[in-house]
């Protein structure tokens, strides 16, 4: 007979493991964004190529995050799934990292727990190497400013995926959703990222799809092409502590994939979403509808996108801006169609160590929907005019420690325009979400 461990099994003996490992452990594992207050606004890893190896080292670390979510919606026509204040399923994450030689890092993250699939399993690991086992000043200069990443993993598309919530992890975002347009993928490649003086650039080359695939794409009437091509993705900008008080950051990210296999650049957390079963159909399930309130414009085939970002941090206050515009198609539509997104967030924090915070976010997303054709139109008609969803939130929360924060957002969303026959026209949901996080 086979035995299925329940979640709370898989995380009672993920947490035993997690201190047996980490106490036995006499070292700090490397160029590591910590899991705890400590990793907020670190975008890329460090990088501190002086540090001296003297034997392998395994940390893990965690994310648990547990929701209570008192949410209403409605739309135009009804039939939306019905529901009540509650507490939602509980997130958890396992981060493994090991420093396998000098300069070289291992790392695996699994999903203990989340919305979309309820079982555990793994999200991805990667290799980053800060040194090369190679002899040589010129391979000791090179990688003084170089990082290397090679694997599965999260790509450096964008600084928006830094500050997300990640299934169980999610410390890092002072609110309790990511945008709208979701900005974040897993897939397979490599990325080269060189920093010096605060200036920094990346190129990244990967697979262009959420996990391996060896299959034959299938051509259809509306796109004969059935080669795979990969994405290219690149980064620059310029990041520095300009004094004591004031921290710049800017970051222009660009990604291209003109023949994919499964593009999911906009749909590819695996985890779900932060607002349970909003805008959702009745008769659906928390898993099967995983992503509410989000948008993915179903840029599966083809995808070129743009994301700017600034980051200003002055003494407690940080301001972080985003602008993004991608152009796409599935492989059943002959033109690309065009999502534009927008989104500011203000973060004050205050306290002795900043343990308290309060923040405020607006995000818009305009973008062009497939063509649809309108219910009971003889002939029928294609709607193809934009459709526009806003979103506005204020958050608050408290650092009890470093590694243990509740946090609260009350948030507004609404749909605009979408055509009478969408369920999702003239939506809008709005309340309170309260989330407890653990994180280390």
């Amino acid at each position: 007979m086979k035995n299925t461990l329940t979640n709370m099994q898989v995380t009672l003996i993920a947490t035993a493991l997690i201190i047996l490992f980490s106490f036995s452990a006499d070292a700090q594992v490397l160029n590591l964004r910590p899991y705890d207050k400590s990793g907020i606004n670190i975008f890329e890893a460090p990088k501190d190529s002086n540090a001296v190896f003297d034997k392998l080292k395994v940390n893990f670390g965690a994310g648990f995050t547990q929701s209570f979510q008192g949410l209403k919606h409605e739309n135009a026509s009804g039939g939306l799934y019905k529901i009540t204040p509650g507490f939602n399923t509980a997130n958890a994450n396992l981060f493994m990292d090991v420093q396998l030689a000098d300069g070289i890092r291992l790392n695996l993250t699994s999903y203990l727990s989340s919305r979309h699939h309820n079982e555990t399993w793994v999200k991805g690991g990667y290799i980053q190497f800060d040194k090369l086992p190679f002899k040589g000043k010129v391979w000791d200069d090179i990688m003084s400013v170089t990082t290397i990443k090679i694997g599965h993993m999260e790509i450096n598309y964008g600084d928006q995926h830094f500050r997300r919530s990640d299934g169980g992890q999610t410390i890092y975002n002072p609110f309790i959703e990511n945008y709208i347009l979701d900005g974040f993928t897993t897939e397979i490649g490599g990325e080269i990222l060189v920093r010096k003086n605060g200036l920094f650039g990346m190129i990244g080359v990967s697979n262009g799809m959420i996990k391996g695939n060896i299959d034959s794409l299938i051509a259809t009437a509306q796109d004969a092409n059935v080669h795979k091509s990969p994405a290219i993705y690149l980064k620059g900008g310029f990041d520095k502590q300009l004094n004591k008080d004031v921290r710049f950051r800017f970051a222009a990210s660009y990604y291209s994939n003109n023949s994919s296999g499964g593009q999911t650049l906009f749909g590819g957390d695996r985890t779900g979403s932060n607002y349970f079963m909003v805008i959702e159909k009745a008769g659906g399930t928390t898993a099967a509808n995983a992503f509410s309130g989000r948008f993915n414009p179903g840029f599966s085939k083809k995808v070129n996108a743009l994301q700017l970002n600034a980051f200003v941090k002055l003494q407690g206050l940080e301001l972080f801006a985003t602008y993004e515009n991608a152009k796409g198609r599935s492989k059943t539509e002959t033109s690309v169609r065009g999502a534009e997104q927008m989104a500011i967030d203000g973060v004050y924090r205050f306290g002795e160590t900043e343990n308290f915070f309060i923040g405020a976010k607006y995000n818009v997303v305009t973008a062009l929907l497939a063509n649809v054709a309108a219910v009971g139109a003889t002939p029928a008609i294609n709607y193809t005019g934009d459709v526009k969803i806003d979103r506005i939130a204020f958050a608050a929360g408290w650092f009890m420690t470093k590694n243990i924060l509740l946090k609260g957002e009350y948030v507004t969303q609404k749909y605009k325009d979408f055509p009478t026959a969408d369920y999702r026209n003239a939506g809008k949901f709005k309340g309170y979400v309260i989330q407890a996080v653990v994180g280390f």
